[in-house]
């Protein structure tokens, strides 16, 4: 059965090149190896990983906010054209965090915002593998200072890398041991 990577960060649009770039990487990445990429179906940063990995050969679920496509296009305004598919959860925007984290092996983090704590918490409470690729701002830089000031035990194991292919290679080592 094949990995299921998902892709949590910035839904905001980056005039930054360095980091449109490690989106870039982060989604050729991801289809070199061959995994399967879900995200949140969104925009900004998380939709550029997912074209350049969906380009790249990888298929990409993205997993909706919205009961239906009109209520994902209109209501939450995101792109139904970035996606292989999408599953329609109905259940809101941390709804469908918690969908979306429990359906990944391994959770990846690009800069990112307060939705994305909101994934990373959730990733954590739920033991996940979680890479975080760093320089790259936000939540993503942020990670390895909140889970030292506010530690709990859990079996999630975090990994920091500044390379995204160099961090994917580190999760999926972790999770093929661990299988």
């Amino acid at each position: 059965m094949k990995t299921i990577i998902g892709v949590m960060g910035s839904a905001e649009e980056t005039a930054n090149p360095m980091i449109d770039g490690a989106a870039y990487a982060l989604g050729q990445a991801i289809a070199a190896r061959d995994l399967i990429l879900f995200t949140g179906a969104t925009t900004g940063v998380i939709r550029l990983v997912g074209r350049a990995a969906r380009d790249a050969g990888a298929f990409h679920i993205g997993v909706s906010p919205g009961e239906n496509q009109r209520e994902h296009v209109l209501r939450f305004q995101l792109p139904a054209d970035a996606c292989d598919a999408i599953v329609y959860t109905g259940f809101g925007l941390k709804g469908r965090n918690v969908v979306l984290i429990r359906s990944c092996d391994i959770v990846v983090f690009i800069a990112g915002s307060i939705g994305s704590l909101n994934e990373f918490t959730t990733a954590y409470d739920e033991g996940k593998i979680i890479g975080c690729l760093t320089g790259t701002g936000g939540v993503a830089d942020e990670i390895k200072s909140i889970a030292e000031t506010f530690p709990k035990k859990t079996k999630a194991r975090i990994f920091y890398d500044d390379d995204p292919a160099q961090l994917i290679e580190a999760c999926l080592k972790v999770r093929t041991a661990g299988q």
